[in-house]
Protein backbone atom coordinates (compact mmCIF):
# COMPACT_ATOMS: atom_id res chain seq x y z
CA UNK A 1 0.00 0.00 0.00
CA UNK A 2 1.89 2.97 -0.97
CA UNK A 3 1.70 6.40 -0.40
CA UNK A 4 2.95 10.16 -1.88
CA UNK A 5 6.15 10.82 -0.94
CA UNK A 6 6.23 14.10 -3.24
CA UNK A 7 5.65 17.76 -2.16
CA UNK A 8 3.04 19.35 -4.91
CA UNK A 9 4.58 22.29 -6.56
CA UNK A 10 3.33 26.17 -5.16
CA UNK A 11 3.29 29.25 -7.09
CA UNK A 12 5.53 32.03 -6.49
CA UNK A 13 2.77 34.14 -5.85
CA UNK A 14 -0.61 31.66 -5.30
CA UNK A 15 -4.50 33.10 -4.99
CA UNK A 16 -7.25 32.06 -3.99
CA UNK A 17 -8.14 29.55 -6.98
CA UNK A 18 -4.18 27.84 -6.65
CA UNK A 19 -5.13 26.83 -3.07
CA UNK A 20 -9.40 26.60 -2.96
CA UNK A 21 -10.57 25.60 -6.84
CA UNK A 22 -13.87 26.38 -5.85
CA UNK A 23 -15.97 28.99 -5.54
CA UNK A 24 -18.61 28.05 -3.23
CA UNK A 25 -16.07 28.85 -0.12
CA UNK A 26 -15.42 32.12 -1.15
CA UNK A 27 -19.49 33.03 -0.11
CA UNK A 28 -19.41 31.24 3.10
CA UNK A 29 -18.01 32.57 6.34
CA UNK A 30 -17.50 29.89 9.58
CA UNK A 31 -20.02 31.11 12.59
CA UNK A 32 -18.32 31.18 15.59
CA UNK A 33 -20.81 31.76 18.28
CA UNK A 34 -18.42 31.52 21.66
CA UNK A 35 -17.61 34.88 23.51
CA UNK A 36 -14.39 36.32 22.22
CA UNK A 37 -11.82 39.02 23.07
CA UNK A 38 -10.84 42.06 21.43
CA UNK A 39 -12.32 44.96 20.15
CA UNK A 40 -13.23 44.94 16.29
CA UNK A 41 -12.07 48.82 14.67
CA UNK A 42 -12.65 48.06 11.05
CA UNK A 43 -10.33 48.71 8.15
CA UNK A 44 -9.84 52.23 9.03
CA UNK A 45 -8.25 52.90 12.47
CA UNK A 46 -10.10 55.84 14.84
CA UNK A 47 -9.82 57.04 17.97
CA UNK A 48 -12.15 55.21 19.06
CA UNK A 49 -14.60 51.76 18.29
CA UNK A 50 -17.68 52.53 16.67
CA UNK A 51 -21.20 51.66 18.35
CA UNK A 52 -20.72 48.18 16.65
CA UNK A 53 -23.39 46.27 15.11
CA UNK A 54 -24.18 43.28 17.62
CA UNK A 55 -27.67 43.85 18.76
CA UNK A 56 -27.16 43.77 22.39
CA UNK A 57 -31.22 44.21 23.61
CA UNK A 58 -32.74 47.21 24.37
CA UNK A 59 -33.31 50.11 27.03
CA UNK A 60 -35.10 53.09 27.89
CA UNK A 61 -34.93 56.05 25.96
CA UNK A 62 -33.43 59.15 27.47
CA UNK A 63 -33.47 62.41 25.85
CA UNK A 64 -31.22 64.22 24.39
CA UNK A 65 -28.94 61.94 24.93
CA UNK A 66 -29.88 58.89 22.38
CA UNK A 67 -30.45 59.20 19.01
CA UNK A 68 -34.02 58.61 17.70
CA UNK A 69 -32.56 56.63 14.86
CA UNK A 70 -31.80 53.69 17.57
CA UNK A 71 -35.57 53.54 18.57
CA UNK A 72 -36.89 50.37 19.42
CA UNK A 73 -40.15 50.34 17.47
CA UNK A 74 -41.39 46.88 18.59
CA UNK A 75 -40.20 47.32 22.58
CA UNK A 76 -41.73 50.54 22.66
CA UNK A 77 -45.19 49.36 21.33
CA UNK A 78 -45.41 46.41 23.92
CA UNK A 79 -44.67 48.62 26.70
CA UNK A 80 -46.00 51.85 25.77
CA UNK A 81 -42.30 53.58 27.01
CA UNK A 82 -39.78 54.68 24.89
CA UNK A 83 -36.88 52.19 24.55
CA UNK A 84 -33.99 52.05 22.30
CA UNK A 85 -31.82 49.40 20.55
CA UNK A 86 -28.26 48.55 22.22
CA UNK A 87 -25.83 46.93 20.10
CA UNK A 88 -22.06 45.93 21.17
CA UNK A 89 -18.94 46.66 19.39
CA UNK A 90 -17.81 43.92 16.89
CA UNK A 91 -15.15 41.37 18.17
CA UNK A 92 -12.18 40.41 16.43
CA UNK A 93 -11.59 36.79 16.00
CA UNK A 94 -8.17 35.05 16.52
CA UNK A 95 -8.69 31.74 15.07
CA UNK A 96 -5.68 29.05 16.54
CA UNK A 97 -4.79 26.07 14.12
CA UNK A 98 -2.98 22.84 15.11
CA UNK A 99 -2.21 20.64 12.18
CA UNK A 100 -1.06 17.52 12.18
CA UNK A 101 2.05 16.32 10.38
CA UNK A 102 3.23 13.14 11.65
CA UNK A 103 3.71 10.21 10.11
CA UNK A 104 0.49 8.74 9.87
CA UNK A 105 -0.73 12.00 8.47
CA UNK A 106 1.27 11.29 5.39
CA UNK A 107 -0.62 7.85 4.46
CA UNK A 108 -2.93 8.40 1.46
CA UNK A 109 -4.44 6.46 -1.67
CA UNK A 110 -6.30 8.45 -3.24
CA UNK A 111 -5.41 12.25 -5.39
CA UNK A 112 -3.83 13.64 -2.45
CA UNK A 113 -2.69 12.11 0.92
CA UNK A 114 -3.49 12.80 4.17
CA UNK A 115 -1.12 15.72 5.28
CA UNK A 116 -1.84 17.41 1.89
CA UNK A 117 -5.87 17.40 2.68
CA UNK A 118 -5.15 18.78 5.84
CA UNK A 119 -3.32 21.77 4.36
CA UNK A 120 -6.27 22.42 1.90
CA UNK A 121 -8.38 22.62 5.27
CA UNK A 122 -5.90 25.11 6.10
CA UNK A 123 -6.53 27.32 3.18
CA UNK A 124 -10.48 26.95 4.05
CA UNK A 125 -10.52 27.60 7.62
CA UNK A 126 -7.93 30.58 6.30
CA UNK A 127 -10.52 31.95 4.05
CA UNK A 128 -13.51 31.42 5.67
CA UNK A 129 -12.22 33.86 8.90
CA UNK A 130 -10.85 36.28 6.71
CA UNK A 131 -11.95 39.50 7.54
CA UNK A 132 -10.68 42.74 8.89
CA UNK A 133 -8.83 43.01 12.15
CA UNK A 134 -9.11 38.79 12.19
CA UNK A 135 -5.70 36.13 13.21
CA UNK A 136 -4.64 33.08 12.02
CA UNK A 137 -2.02 31.37 13.69
CA UNK A 138 -0.56 27.81 13.97
CA UNK A 139 0.79 25.26 15.62
CA UNK A 140 2.11 22.34 13.56
CA UNK A 141 3.00 18.82 14.85
CA UNK A 142 5.71 17.19 12.84
CA UNK A 143 7.90 14.14 13.54
CA UNK A 144 10.71 16.41 14.59
CA UNK A 145 8.92 18.40 17.07
CA UNK A 146 6.39 21.00 17.34
CA UNK A 147 6.66 24.61 15.30
CA UNK A 148 4.97 27.44 16.03
CA UNK A 149 3.35 29.96 13.32
CA UNK A 150 2.18 33.75 15.06
CA UNK A 151 -1.09 34.78 14.74
CA UNK A 152 -1.34 37.40 12.03
CA UNK A 153 -3.90 39.02 9.38
CA UNK A 154 -3.43 39.20 5.92
CA UNK A 155 -3.84 36.87 2.85
CA UNK A 156 0.47 37.54 2.57
CA UNK A 157 0.26 35.72 5.74
CA UNK A 158 -2.17 32.86 4.92
CA UNK A 159 -0.50 32.37 1.72
CA UNK A 160 2.70 32.23 3.97
CA UNK A 161 1.67 29.56 6.30
CA UNK A 162 -0.20 27.62 3.46
CA UNK A 163 3.46 27.50 1.91
CA UNK A 164 5.36 26.46 4.99
CA UNK A 165 3.25 24.03 5.59
CA UNK A 166 3.69 22.20 1.92
CA UNK A 167 7.21 22.54 2.47
CA UNK A 168 7.54 20.53 5.66
CA UNK A 169 9.94 17.78 5.91
CA UNK A 170 8.15 14.23 5.77
CA UNK A 171 9.59 11.39 8.48
CA UNK A 172 12.53 9.76 6.79
CA UNK A 173 13.64 13.23 5.02
CA UNK A 174 17.80 13.26 5.56
CA UNK A 175 17.10 16.91 4.80
CA UNK A 176 15.37 17.44 8.54
CA UNK A 177 16.93 17.49 11.94
CA UNK A 178 15.06 16.94 15.31
CA UNK A 179 15.33 20.46 16.92
CA UNK A 180 13.33 19.84 20.00
CA UNK A 181 12.12 16.17 21.18
CA UNK A 182 9.16 14.85 18.80
CA UNK A 183 5.54 15.86 20.87
CA UNK A 184 2.61 14.10 20.99
CA UNK A 185 -1.38 15.59 20.15
CA UNK A 186 -1.91 15.57 23.68
CA UNK A 187 1.21 18.20 24.36
CA UNK A 188 0.41 20.60 21.23
CA UNK A 189 -2.89 20.44 22.38
CA UNK A 190 -1.77 22.09 26.18
CA UNK A 191 0.32 24.02 23.94
CA UNK A 192 -2.07 26.09 21.89
CA UNK A 193 -3.89 26.38 25.40
CA UNK A 194 -0.86 28.16 26.45
CA UNK A 195 -0.75 30.70 23.76
CA UNK A 196 -4.49 30.96 22.72
CA UNK A 197 -4.60 33.91 25.45
CA UNK A 198 -7.96 35.37 23.87
CA UNK A 199 -11.01 33.52 23.72
CA UNK A 200 -11.31 32.32 19.96
CA UNK A 201 -11.69 29.44 17.56
CA UNK A 202 -9.14 26.77 17.75
CA UNK A 203 -9.23 24.24 14.61
CA UNK A 204 -7.80 20.80 15.12
CA UNK A 205 -6.31 19.08 12.08
CA UNK A 206 -5.80 15.35 12.54
CA UNK A 207 -6.54 12.14 12.21
CA UNK A 208 -6.83 11.59 15.92
CA UNK A 209 -4.92 8.13 15.98
CA UNK A 210 -2.14 9.29 18.81
CA UNK A 211 -2.96 8.56 21.97
CA UNK A 212 -6.11 6.54 21.21
CA UNK A 213 -6.50 3.29 24.00
CA UNK A 214 -6.73 -0.06 22.67
CA UNK A 215 -9.74 -0.31 25.32
CA UNK A 216 -12.72 2.06 23.78
CA UNK A 217 -13.72 2.59 27.42
CA UNK A 218 -10.60 4.40 28.67
CA UNK A 219 -10.40 7.91 27.44
CA UNK A 220 -7.79 9.01 24.66
CA UNK A 221 -4.71 10.99 26.11
CA UNK A 222 -5.78 13.71 24.14
CA UNK A 223 -8.85 14.37 25.76
CA UNK A 224 -8.52 16.06 28.86
CA UNK A 225 -6.41 18.98 27.09
CA UNK A 226 -9.13 18.89 24.17
CA UNK A 227 -11.45 19.60 27.05
CA UNK A 228 -9.45 22.50 28.71
CA UNK A 229 -9.84 24.27 25.26
CA UNK A 230 -13.05 24.03 24.70
CA UNK A 231 -13.99 25.75 28.19
CA UNK A 232 -12.39 28.75 26.90
CA UNK A 233 -12.43 28.73 23.15
CA UNK A 234 -15.01 27.50 20.32
CA UNK A 235 -13.08 23.98 19.00
CA UNK A 236 -13.47 22.80 15.58
CA UNK A 237 -11.98 18.71 15.41
CA UNK A 238 -11.35 18.02 12.01
CA UNK A 239 -10.65 14.40 11.17
CA UNK A 240 -8.85 13.66 8.29
CA UNK A 241 -9.25 9.86 6.87
CA UNK A 242 -8.21 7.65 4.09
CA UNK A 243 -10.68 5.11 2.49
CA UNK A 244 -8.17 2.15 3.04
CA UNK A 245 -8.35 2.73 6.61
CA UNK A 246 -11.97 2.64 6.43
CA UNK A 247 -11.84 -1.37 4.80
CA UNK A 248 -8.96 -3.51 2.76
CA UNK A 249 -9.49 -4.14 -0.61
CA UNK A 250 -9.30 -7.86 -2.05
CA UNK A 251 -5.62 -7.79 -3.96
CA UNK A 252 -4.06 -10.36 -2.60
CA UNK A 253 -0.68 -10.57 -0.17
CA UNK A 254 0.30 -7.00 0.97
CA UNK A 255 2.65 -5.60 3.28
CA UNK A 256 1.23 -3.32 5.89
CA UNK A 257 3.58 -0.66 7.73
CA UNK A 258 2.83 1.34 10.88
CA UNK A 259 4.05 4.90 9.96
CA UNK A 260 4.02 5.94 13.54
CA UNK A 261 6.77 2.66 14.49
CA UNK A 262 8.04 1.49 11.24
CA UNK A 263 6.44 -2.30 11.94
CA UNK A 264 5.17 -4.49 9.05
CA UNK A 265 2.85 -7.24 8.84
CA UNK A 266 2.00 -9.43 6.11
CA UNK A 267 -1.83 -9.61 5.70
CA UNK A 268 -3.61 -12.26 2.52
CA UNK A 269 -6.96 -9.91 1.72
CA UNK A 270 -8.39 -12.23 -0.25
CA UNK A 271 -10.05 -13.50 3.26
CA UNK A 272 -13.25 -12.27 3.48
CA UNK A 273 -13.79 -12.52 7.28
CA UNK A 274 -10.81 -10.80 7.47
CA UNK A 275 -11.91 -8.13 5.51
CA UNK A 276 -14.79 -8.08 7.29
CA UNK A 277 -13.05 -7.71 10.81
CA UNK A 278 -10.96 -5.12 9.57
CA UNK A 279 -14.07 -2.99 8.51
CA UNK A 280 -15.98 -3.57 11.89
CA UNK A 281 -12.72 -2.46 13.68
CA UNK A 282 -12.01 0.60 11.75
CA UNK A 283 -15.38 1.77 12.02
CA UNK A 284 -15.33 0.82 15.82
CA UNK A 285 -12.57 2.95 15.63
CA UNK A 286 -13.63 6.12 14.18
CA UNK A 287 -16.58 5.90 16.42
CA UNK A 288 -14.36 6.28 20.00
CA UNK A 289 -12.93 9.47 18.13
CA UNK A 290 -16.09 10.72 17.76
CA UNK A 291 -17.47 9.61 21.25
CA UNK A 292 -14.36 11.13 22.61
CA UNK A 293 -14.70 14.69 20.48
CA UNK A 294 -18.13 15.12 21.87
CA UNK A 295 -17.06 14.45 25.31
CA UNK A 296 -14.55 17.19 25.01
CA UNK A 297 -17.23 19.68 23.45
CA UNK A 298 -15.75 19.82 20.10
CA UNK A 299 -17.27 20.18 16.68
CA UNK A 300 -16.36 17.34 14.88
CA UNK A 301 -15.70 17.49 10.48
CA UNK A 302 -15.12 14.66 8.80
CA UNK A 303 -12.71 14.50 5.90
CA UNK A 304 -11.98 11.93 3.56
CA UNK A 305 -9.03 12.04 1.06
CA UNK A 306 -11.43 10.28 -1.68
CA UNK A 307 -14.34 12.79 -0.98
CA UNK A 308 -14.96 16.15 -2.44
CA UNK A 309 -13.64 18.29 0.99
CA UNK A 310 -15.09 21.20 -0.21
CA UNK A 311 -18.73 19.67 -0.30
CA UNK A 312 -17.98 18.60 3.24
CA UNK A 313 -16.95 21.79 4.62
CA UNK A 314 -19.89 23.85 2.94
CA UNK A 315 -22.33 21.52 4.68
CA UNK A 316 -20.97 22.01 7.93
CA UNK A 317 -21.01 25.55 7.93
CA UNK A 318 -24.37 25.57 6.75
CA UNK A 319 -25.35 23.20 9.59
CA UNK A 320 -23.32 25.25 12.41
CA UNK A 321 -25.14 28.37 10.84
CA UNK A 322 -28.44 26.74 11.27
CA UNK A 323 -28.15 25.54 14.66
CA UNK A 324 -26.47 29.31 15.72
CA UNK A 325 -29.73 30.64 14.24
CA UNK A 326 -31.79 28.05 16.55
CA UNK A 327 -30.18 29.06 19.38
CA UNK A 328 -29.32 32.06 21.68
CA UNK A 329 -26.47 33.99 21.50
CA UNK A 330 -24.30 34.02 24.56
CA UNK A 331 -24.02 37.20 26.54
CA UNK A 332 -20.52 39.22 26.24
CA UNK A 333 -20.53 40.18 21.96
CA UNK A 334 -19.90 37.04 21.11
CA UNK A 335 -19.93 36.87 16.84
Amino acid sequence: MGRRTSVPPVAADPNLTDLTPDERLRRLELTVTRRLDGLLHGERRGLLPGPGSEPAGSREYRPGEDEVRRMDWSVTARTAVPHVREVDADRELTTWLLVDASPSMEYGTAAVDKRELAVAAVAAVGFLTAGPGNRLGAQVLTPYGLRRMPARGGRTHLFGLLRALLALPRSGDDTASAVVPAAGLADALAEVRRVAHRRGLVVVISDFLDGLPDDPRLPARWERPLRQLSVRHQVLAVEVTDPREWELPDVGLITLADPETGDHREVWTGDRRLRERYAAAAAAQREQVRHALRRAGATHLGLRTDRDWTVDIVRHVHAQRRLAAASPPPRGGAV
